[in-house]
């Protein structure tokens, strides 16, 4: 099985989640920032795994983007260097593998990144590889609640049995 997690992360928490999602999964599975996840990289992946931060009630915009960049008081310098997971959604080419998502946030916030991505990996012809899953922060910019990388772990050892 070839499987491949691809991430946006700009303050370092789902990009620890992805690589725990990957160690899940098996020996030799990427976790890919979406700079990394070239259409070479992902070619003929039996199982993607795509996941992003969810801000504003949603997946990332541009918008959102800009307004980080700009900064604001007490936030952290946040990683802009890698394309947002909705561009490199919007580059992904239609595939017959399957896929699901992950988000990490905040315990209370409405709204759902991973239902976005899902739907969009759908729209290309992913088949739904199991219930998109969220991983929260304590606070707006992490770190990771106590436990997440080790449910992450589980999550994609529950997947790769899925998927085998």
């Amino acid at each position: 099985m070839k499987a491949v997690v691809v991430y946006e992360s700009l303050w370092g928490n789902t990009a620890a989640v992805a690589r725990a999602i990957a160690e899940g999964l098996g020996h030799g599975t990427p976790a890919l920032s979406t700079t990394e996840a070239t259409a070479e990289a992902v070619s003929g992946a039996d199982l993607i795994v795509a996941g992003a931060p969810l801000l504003g009630f949603s997946l990332p915009t541009e918008q959102m983007r800009d307004g980080i960049k700009k900064g604001s008081p007490g936030q952290p310098d946040a990683d802009l260097s890698n394309p947002s997971m909705r561009e490199w959604l919007a580059g992904l080419e239609p595939g017959t593998g399957l896929a699901t998502a992950f988000e990490t946030r905040i315990w209370w916030s409405p709204g759902s990144a991973a239902k976005t991505i899902a739907e969009t990996l759908e729209s290309l012809g992913y088949q739904q590889a199991g219930e998109p899953a969220r991983f929260v922060v304590k606070g707006k910019y992490g770190p990771l609640k106590e436990g997440e990388t080790d449910r992450a772990r589980e999550w994609g050892s529950e997947l790769a049995k899925l998927v085998r």
